[in-house]
């Protein structure tokens, strides 16, 4: 009998593994994974820890080649993925054997959603996944309910730009404000428009999340957070995501109000995305130039914009909202280099891929056309909003408000970032931005200038 011999993978030295650790996870975790820490990242745009981050990916793929790379941690297997084939491989064959339910994941969001299903597995998350899909319509570009969704950003926008300009210019925490007045009537319908207590509630054990492991979970908190969702999707409103609810088959099983913390959690990020978004905008005249086309000659009413969709996922791209995606192996894996045990955590860090400037020449730069045309495996891993079987479900609804909050925002008035050398287009661009503190002037457009 011939027996197959089997040989790890390369492995990372103590020092090498204390670098990444110290240099890559650790910053990334200190601005906040399930919800970001002002300050923190405040000290992570200005000592350009995310540049250096890069900078001890690329050495140690530099040395030990396309991996995956195992690090020395004690109690637990870690594996950095290096090479852009093994992200595909990865994000491909989500969640079996590459489970999205890590052991991490499952500390931080049973803070809030124990039941979500990210961190399911099998037929619960099979079940979840389902479910999520079909209330957010993740094939479709255009919800079926894009018109009024639009109806809704187009009336925030008015009241946001109204306040703006009594208050001078445009900040992150008014803007933020606005956005969740949007989602909650896109969530739950126009009831639960002023309910800053239900995001204050999610807001609080978000933060908590961030400690995973390291905070006793609130449960009284949590089920008062829940029985509040669950009062909300109890007068669900026709013209919003929880009036279609109901209409899903196995939503009981499902768990609707742990699946629905997910997409208000997902719509801080988006928001972050958009501000940064409007930013690179108000400081990049050619692609402005190219998004007020766009505006102009929309004959969708907003619903498909293309250009801005684009400008929204080079964004994402450049500033990645979730930097670690984390998966873990329910099984052995055989890779070009050895075997990778089961239950070892894999880290994908999304900024080595977007930003390698030894492989991209638009790696520092804004380029919304990489995203005029659909990718695959072929191409470069760019990965917004994951990939594969376990890809964002949320990712089209994402697109369309963040798109048309844009083009509302535009088609009323120009906006002018403060400090605008931060965002210099003959600059490479700086490897966090601080949306926290990014702020603008506010003129009435001249429609002449397009």
């Amino acid at each position: 009998m011939t027996m197959i011999r089997k040989y790890t993978l390369p492995e990372a030295t103590i020092s090498e593994t204390a670098g990444f650790m110290s240099g890559v996870f650790i910053p990334t975790i200190a601005k906040g994974p399930i919800i970001r820490r002002p300050k923190a990242v405040a000290v992570g745009e200005k000592l350009d820890l995310d540049r250096r981050a890069i900078e001890i990916v690329q050495k140690l793929e530099e040395r030990h080649g396309k991996g995956p790379l195992m690090l020395k941690v004690p109690v637990r297997k870690y594996a950095v993925i290096l090479s852009p084939e093994h992200v595909h491989r990865v994000l491909n064959n989500s969640p079996e054997p590459f489970a999205t339910a890590t052991k991490e994941k499952k500390a931080a969001l049973s803070h809030f959603e124990p039941k979500n299903a990210l961190i399911s597995h099998g037929e619960e998350r099979a079940e979840r996944r389902h479910f999520n899909e079909e209330v957010l319509e993740s094939e479709s570009p255009r919800h079926h309910m894009a018109e009024k969704f639009i109806s809704v950003i187009d009336e925030e926008v008015t009241i946001l730009l109204n306040d703006a300009e009594k208050n001078s210019g445009l900040d992150w925490y008014d803007f933020i404000e606005a956005w969740f007045r949007v989602v909650r009537r896109v969530v739950f319908g126009d009831h639960a428009r002023d309910d800053r207590e239900l995001t204050q509630m999610i807001a609080e054990l978000r933060a908590d999340a961030n400690w995973a492991f390291l905070k006793p979970k609130n449960t009284e908190l949590r089920d008062q957070f829940h029985d509040r969702v669950k009062k909300r999707l109890a007068k669900a409103e026709p013209g919003s995501l929880a009036a279609l609810i109901d209409k899903i088959p196995g939503t009981e099983e499902a768990y609707p109000w742990q699946q629905v913390p997910q997409w208000l959690f997902a719509f801080d990020p988006a928001c972050m995305v958009t501000f940064r978004t409007l930013a690179l905008l108000s400081t990049h005249p050619e692609q402005a130039g190219h998004a007020f086309r766009e505006i102009e000659n929309d004959k969708t009413d907003l619903q498909v914009l293309p250009y801005l969709r684009a400008c929204i996922l080079d964004t994402t791209r450049l500033w990645p909202t979730t930097p670690l995606v984390l998966r873990e192996t329910t099984t052995e894996t055989e890779w070009e280099t050895g075997i990778m045990p089961a239950r070892t955590h894999i880290v994908i860090f999304a900024p080595y891929f977007h930003r390698d400037n030894r492989n991209l020449t638009y790696s520092d730069s804004f380029t919304p056309e990489l995203w005029m045309r659909e990718r695959d495996d072929i191409d470069w891993p760019l990965i917004p909003f994951s990939g594969g079987p376990a890809i964002c479900p949320g990712r089209h609804i994402v697109l369309l408000l963040t798109s048309a909050m844009l083009a509302a925002l535009f088609r009323k008035r120009r906006f002018f970032l403060k400090n605008p050398e931060r965002l210099d287009p003959a600059q490479p661009l700086p490897s966090t931005l601080n949306n926290f503190s990014l702020e603008f002037d506010i003129r009435v457009r001249d429609k002449s200038a397009v």
